[in-house]
Parts: structure tokens; sequence; C-alpha cells
């Protein structure tokens, strides 16, 4: 997921992204793939884990950051669905390629 340009040639213009990775840099991993993956208007559906990204950080600040890096790379969140109780500190966010 990190080095999306290595298997581009293997995948081709889809319509939903879903990402679900364990990783500090997950809002970037997202949006490398979004902008090579994603037709235009396509939506993407991230799990945000807020303790794989900072584990002291407050989970809120950590979901408002990694959100401001894909709104500030083309990715309008429509949708922000707290995963409690069924997952602590994890939110749902659903965002619209543009």
């Amino acid at each position: 997921a990190r080095l999306p340009e290595r298997y581009a040639h293997l995948i081709g213009r889809v319509d939903v992204l879903y990402s679900d990775v364990a990783q500090p840099d997950q809002a970037r991993i997202v949006v490398d793939n979004a902008r090579l993956f994603l037709r235009s208007g396509g939506y993407v559906m991230v799990a945000i884990k807020a303790r794989s990204i900072d584990s002291v950080e407050d989970p809120e600040r950590v979901y408002r950051r990694e959100i401001e890096v894909m709104e500030r790379e083309g990715l309008k969140v429509e949708e922000r669905v707290d995963l409690e109780p069924y997952e602590r500190d994890h939110v749902m966010v659903v965002a619209k390629f543009t």
C-alpha cells in the first residue's frame, strides 16, 4: 500500500477504495493510492485507528489531523462514524475524491 506506483500497472481505475492499514502515515497512503487508482468522483472508506497512528495523542486530535491531510489533498469527507463500542479509538471515514 505504501508504494502504489510499484503495482499500478496491475490495477485499473476503481470507484471505491477501502483502507484499513495500521500505519502512522495512513492518510498519506490513502491519498497516494487514490491519486493512482480512484476515478474522479469515486469514494474512499478509511478505518482510522488512532492508537496505531499515535499511542499517546488524544484520539480526536489524531482523527482531525488525518482528515485534514485527506481534505488538503482533494478528498471531501462526507461521513465520519465512531466505531465504539465495537472498536475503541477507531472511526470510519467516507470521503469523495474530487
